[in-house]
């Protein structure tokens, strides 16, 4: 295998990654949605996600340095329109991201407060779960994560 086959291996590998996990904490929030009643469970599946977080860091650090590292070995050039937007929303993508996620990390610790109380059913957390700020960054952090993975693959402009 060549220079160029392992930076791609491993470029498509945080991509997998990323978008993996990126699913995976989204199927893990719907559920606290729909059957987080007990702050226990609310408690489980926010730890859950913490482990897609993982994940979702893991391969943005791959998909980044690897795919910077292919603009090289391919010939691209940096200032190319579908790599600057691809660099831009990745970035924007987790920030938005890790934005939504601190804010869930909050109502992870409540519900940790509530489960040490009794773990009692509490309209507060059910507030804090449909969180609009909350869920609108988690969601649009994945849609850009779906945008971006349109750009590396249809390459506009290259």
């Amino acid at each position: 295998m060549s220079l160029y086959d392992w930076l791609l291996f491993l470029h498509i590998s945080g991509a997998f990654l990323l978008i993996g996990g990126g699913v995976i904490a989204g199927a893990l929030n719907i559920t606290a949605l729909r059957r987080g009643r007990r702050p226990s469970v609310v408690l489980l599946l926010f730890g859950l996600i913490r482990i897609a977080v993982a994940a979702i860091v893991a391969g943005s650090l791959l998909a980044f340095i690897f795919g910077l590292w292919l603009v090289h070995e391919a010939g691209y050039g940096y200032g190319e329109g579908w790599i600057v937007s691809a660099i831009v929303l990745l970035i924007l993508g987790n920030a938005i991201g890790g934005y939504a996620g601190r804010r869930d990390r909050r109502t992870a610790e409540y519900a940790q407060q509530l489960v040490a109380q009794g773990d009692a059913p509490s309209s507060e957390l059910q507030a804090r779960l449909r969180d609009p700020i909350s869920l609108a960054g988690s969601y649009g952090s994945g849609l850009i994560l779906v945008a971006l993975l349109a750009i590396m693959i249809w390459k506009p402009g290259a």
